[in-house]
């Protein structure tokens, strides 16, 4: 059985269309997020201001 190294994954905010390198990532409760908006649950609505993206939670 070979491994397989994982290098980009898609955020995991379900509203969010963003692919983040894992070794740049925000990551918390063991998922791996885009930036401190997404990770942070949008608490103000704020989205993540990625070029094509429109999360704000």
């Amino acid at each position: 059985m070979s491994s397989v190294d994982v290098e980009l994954v898609k955020c995991a905010c379900p509203d969010c269309v963003c692919v983040v390198s894992v070794a740049k990532a925000v990551s918390k409760d063991g998922k791996a997020f885009c930036c401190d908006e997404c990770a942070e649950g949008h608490k103000d609505h704020a989205g993540c201001h990625h070029a094509g993206c429109e999360c704000h939670g």
